[in-house]
């Protein structure tokens, strides 16, 4: 009986020690299993990280290999301006022996930065009426300051301090007066960093810069024409289109009487040397006013007066974008037709004269097209 009994004790003991370490492996199956979710979970958190700096990378070499395409495609482009052919009218030039001067590395900032064109007219503000029905606004892109030109012709212009100064203003009478020492006519006229850039003409159309700081004339320039006339039909008083930005300083004109077409000037703005000249193949029929935008030329049109015009022909002396490509952008109606319409780059917005109302135009942009495509 002791013997069996030693045997229970003993087979009993055993069974104690099989149930503690089975009860030692599920303790440690359950740890093992919960280490290997943790794992798990770090893991997948380590893998989403990774795809996502996969795919920011994958978008940056994407976005690299499209900007150097880009970068080579505008080099090439370049390359073509440079060449003899750059002179897109070789026999116009003004002056024998003038070349085209391009500055290469400016050039090259102007293709990369100047990526946008007008897609619209966010909003209008009729700002004020004071004058008579032609006359020209504008603001200086480089500073606050407001310079008015009433009328087709003159010997000074009005300038206040900012266009808040103007529009509380009791009218032009209030405005302090530029004496010019050389008559402007048209209101064709620019002003940028404290200068001013004027048309004159007798027999022949004359390119004034006048110091607005000092109270001088820096410089005269003499466009030889075949015959004076209007740039735009509708704009009979307007013989010639100035237009000032970062790029330098832009004419627009008719090269003669005949000429069908409105032509493109670029002009240095320290020198007014003629640097190229083109052929928009916008018409100068029924063409009210035009201004230019980092190189795009933008040709409002109207077929009757008062009525709603329309900007109907663009041209962009890159070549960036095609006028199919470009946005028929109205304007809403208004009192008469645009004497004037000036961009201020600044800003992004126009200011326009309208049989004497001074209207601000508040403009949305968007990217070139064809740049659209290269990036």
């Amino acid at each position: 009986q002791n013997y069996y009994q030693g045997l229970m004790d003993y087979l009993d003991n055993r069974l104690l020690a099989i149930e503690d370490r089975m009860q030692l492996w599920h303790h440690q199956s359950r740890r093992y299993h919960s280490e290997q979710q943790d794992f798990k979970k770090l893991t997948a958190e380590v893998m989403r990280v990774l795809e996502k700096d996969h795919s920011v990378l994958f978008e940056d070499v994407a976005g690299a290999a499209g900007r150097v395409e880009r970068a080579e495609r505008e080099m090439e482009y370049v390359e073509t301006w440079t060449s003899p052919r750059a002179c897109v009218r070789p026999e116009e030039r003004v002056l024998e022996g003038v070349l085209c001067k391009i500055d290469f590395f400016k050039l090259y900032i102007m293709l990369l930065y100047c990526v946008e064109i007008i897609s619209g007219i966010r909003s209008v503000k009729i700002l004020k009426r004071a004058g008579g029905a032609k006359g020209m606004w504008t603001r200086d892109p480089k500073s606050s300051k407001v310079y008015i030109f009433n009328g087709t012709s003159g010997d000074s212009l009005h300038q206040f301090k900012s266009v808040r100064d103007f529009s509380n203003s009791s009218g032009l009478d209030s405005s302090s007066a530029v004496r010019l020492n050389i008559e402007w006519t048209g209101p064709g006229s620019a002003v940028y960093n404290n200068h001013l850039f004027y048309v004159t003409h007798d027999e022949d159309v004359q390119v004034v810069k006048f110091d607005l700081t000092g109270g001088f004339v820096t410089d005269v320039a003499m466009f030889p024409l075949a015959s004076v006339s209007p740039v735009y039909s509708l704009s009979p008083g307007t013989v010639a289109d100035l237009s000032a930005d970062d790029e330098g300083l832009w004419l627009l004109f008719a090269s003669s009487e005949s000429e069908p077409n409105i032509n493109l000037a670029k002009l240095d703005r320290a020198s007014l040397d003629i640097e190229q000249i083109w052929d928009t193949r916008c018409p100068r029929e029924n063409a009210e006013a035009a201004f230019v935008v980092c190189g795009v030329v933008y040709v409002a049109y109207n077929t009757r007066l008062p009525s709603r015009s329309r900007i109907q022909c663009v041209f962009d002396v890159n070549g960036m974008v095609l006028n199919e490509e470009a946005p028929l952008i109205y304007f809403p109606r208004r009192y008469g037709a645009h004497a004037s319409l000036k961009y201020n780059p600044e800003e992004k917005q126009l200011y326009g004269w309208d049989d004497g109302y001074q209207i601000i135009y508040r403009l949305t942009m968007k990217r070139k097209l064809m740049v659209g495509k290269r990036a």
